[in-house]
């Protein structure tokens, strides 16, 4: 079996490896931690009820002090071949090198993976973005998990001291953790498959990464509920948490592996924590192959998830210049990235029906959902709908619907108007509303409307697109966006 075989064979056999991984617990052993970590423990907890503004002095000192813990050099018997063999856990004894976990279960965790790179170093504005766009709420529900991959050492430690004290608050509060995988649980790097006819330093490079990030994934398993990768040179939305809260409550009681809040490289996608031990063995088992973002894609298909689902605006953008390979120049940008999103909606979560034909795959859910996707239909005629029924009943205060793309301008609504309704009935083996008022015509393929909670006397428990002249052209409904009080 030649070597392109024996990688189609491995790629076959994942997904029943992967149902073996899903009977197992990943284990982690910790660093010794001595007397003075245990003050900072206790320090940790004590602060979470302290206001992030207040940290004193001793504090920092203390979180400076601690911030290497030296690990026990017996411990590193584990072999390679040991890590990324499938029938046990990926054991490494992890290095703390600032801050410690904290026992509250959060509901994201955000991971950053970085190297010393031979030009420009943006791993401190990334931080610093993540927490200057998060309000004060949103701060105590996720996490920052830096691991330091580097294996110089007077690297890391400048890198710590910076860290500790740019952001030794959030480090108190239990917000911030810096780790590092040993040297000694890495493969050969040297002499790997130079796959694509990469140079050999190339493909060292990329391999080495997937074991970064593998590492730190499998740190991550247990810390929140959801996971969202980024790269150490990346610039955030304003309050980025709450967007990504919105389009995981939009998809809800729908199935998905992978979320795409960025379309470029590994920024910005987002995992069910519950996936990350099978996502790091994948990148072990296939760290070689190919570069991470690559796999990446093999892993959502290989956990049957066909297709990209990739929320637009982007909440995340790249903003280095100098890339972390020998340091040639990266000028990629998603052209998506929206900085400030102040009026993000809602879209509480309901069940979609039309009597249109619809095209292909591109059903109803789509026009309701945050990602990149639309409903299309084919000629509409009087008299059809696109009833959304909401789980339950809501205020609204403002509703925005779009027709058409910019490569199918004509594919928009041209006669058309928006009702909502109350009274919701059983109708077969569905519910619908019993009676409707009308809120207002489309106008050029559009329909927006503000402060609709003024306008009617009732909650809101379904809302309808009626066709009210029958058109040649398909339609497509691009987005409909609900904002509740």
């Amino acid at each position: 079996m030649n070597s392109v075989q024996e990688r189609m064979f491995k790629f076959h056999q994942v997904k029943h490896i992967f149902e073996i991984l899903d009977k197992m617990r990943c284990l982690r052993k910790r660093s010794t931690v001595s007397f003075l970590g245990i003050l900072v423990i206790l320090l940790l907890f004590m602060n979470l009820y302290i206001e992030d503004s207040y940290v004193l002095e001793g504090d920092k000192q203390l979180i400076r002090e601690s911030s290497t813990h030296q690990p026990n050099p017996e411990r590193y018997v584990h072999t390679f071949k040991d890590l990324s063999n499938f029938s046990g856990a990926i054991n490494v004894t992890y290095r703390y090198l600032a801050g410690m976990p904290l026992q509250r279960k959060r509901f994201l965790t955000i991971g950053l993976s970085s190297v010393k790179r031979k030009k420009g170093n943006y791993l401190l504005e990334t931080i610093k973005s993540i927490f200057e766009q998060s309000s004060y709420e949103e701060l105590k529900e996720i996490s920052v998990v830096v691991h330091l991959a580097d294996f110089n050492s007077s690297w890391r430690e400048v890198m710590v001291q910076d860290i500790t004290q740019k952001f030794a608050h959030h480090i108190i509060a239990g917000r911030l953790m810096v780790i590092h995988a040993p040297e000694e649980y890495y493969p050969i790097l040297n002499g790997l498959k130079r796959n694509y006819n990469d140079p050999e330093d190339r493909v060292r490079f990329r391999s080495k990464q997937n074991v970064d990030y593998a590492f730190l994934i499998n740190f991550c398993a247990n810390i929140s509920d959801y996971y969202v990768m980024l790269e150490d040179d990346v610039r955030c939305s304003k309050n980025f948490l709450t967007a990504i809260k919105k389009v995981i409550t939009s998809l809800e009681g729908t199935y998905w592996v992978t979320l795409e809040f960025s379309k470029l490289g590994y920024i910005g996608k987002l995992y069910h924590s519950h996936d990350l031990p099978r996502l790091a063995h994948f990148l072990l088992m296939f760290y070689q192959e190919m570069p991470c973002d690559w796999l990446l894609s093999h892993f959502r298909g290989l956990l049957a998830q066909k297709n990209v689902i990739r929320f637009k605006p982007s909440l995340f953008q790249h903003m280095g210049y100098y890339s972390s390979y020998k340091g040639t120049e990266n000028k990629l940008k998603d052209d998506d990235f929206e900085e400030e999103l102040f009026d993000i909606p809602d879209n509480p979560p309901a069940s979609l029906y039309t009597n249109m034909s619809v095209f292909e795959n591109y059903d109803a859910s789509k026009a309701y959902s945050s990602v990149d996707e639309y409903f299309w239909g084919k000629s509409p005629s009087t008299g059809d709908v696109f009833v959304i029924i909401f789980e339950n009943p809501i205020i609204i205060k403002k509703i925005k619907v779009n027709t058409g793309t910019e490569d199918r301008q004509n594919d928009i609504l041209h006669h058309g108007a928006l009702d909502v309704g109350g009274n919701i009935i059983p109708f077969k083996q569905n519910r619908q509303c019993s009676t409707y008022i009308r809120l207002g015509e489309f106008k050029n393929g559009n329909f927006e409307i503000s402060d609709v909670n003024q306008k009617i006397p009732f909650d809101v428990h379904c809302m309808r697109i009626h066709v009210t002249k029958t058109q040649k052209e398909w339609l497509i409904i691009r987005s409909i966006s609900i904002w509740t009080s």
